[in-house]
């Protein structure tokens, strides 16, 4: 898997942080700077995190899938990429993300957007793939991503989540697609 592939990757994982940046600038009552960088550590720290735990979970089975891996990173990517495409067309979500900046909050929306990329981190063990170039991508693209949604919030309006979320779902399972054409054919 090339340098674009990750880079599509951790856009994609980064859609669910960046749908919840967006959400949570609209429900301030101000938004600044502060606010915006908190976001992009919580978030870009937490999905650099997880695809490192993944990974190495991962290469505890890989050895025992050996010939399955693609199948595996075929089926997870697509799983998750069903699930963000689905919940595009979902309301539910909204309620969950106004609660505020503090702690407790920041942590349980960091650790609720970044299970994808733990995911993508046992489709990285899978696949044989060095893990630090990436969730260094990861890392930072989910802040950037954090961060600018944080500061779009109050001016893009409910109508940007979704279409976030659709387009990060639809990379994924694009990705996967291609992870599986690559190995079978």
């Amino acid at each position: 898997m090339g340098i674009i592939e990750v880079l599509l990757i951790a856009v994609g994982v980064s859609m669910d942080a960046f749908a919840v940046s967006i959400a949570k600038g609209m429900s301030a009552h101000r938004v600044g700077w502060r606010h915006a960088l908190l976001a992009g550590l919580w978030f870009g720290g937490f999905q650099a995190l997880m695809p490192c735990i993944g990974y190495f979970l991962g290469l505890g089975f890989a050895t025992f899938i050996g010939q399955w891996d693609h199948w595996v990173a075929w089926f997870l990517l697509t799983l998750i990429g069903a699930n963000m495409v689905k919940e595009s067309f979902s309301k539910e979500e909204e309620d969950e993300v106004s609660g505020g900046w503090g702690f407790w909050h920041m942590l349980t929306l960091a650790v609720a957007t970044s299970i994808d990329a733990l995911a993508v981190g046992v489709s990285f063990a899978f696949l044989e793939m060095p893990i630090w170039m990436p969730i260094i991508i990861i890392g930072i693209t989910t802040m950037m991503f954090a961060i600018a949604g944080v500061l779009l919030g109050k001016k893009a309006g409910e109508r940007f989540k979704s279409k976030a979320e659709l387009v990060g779902g639809l990379v994924l399972i694009a990705i996967g697609i291609k992870i599986l054409w690559e190995h079978t054919m």
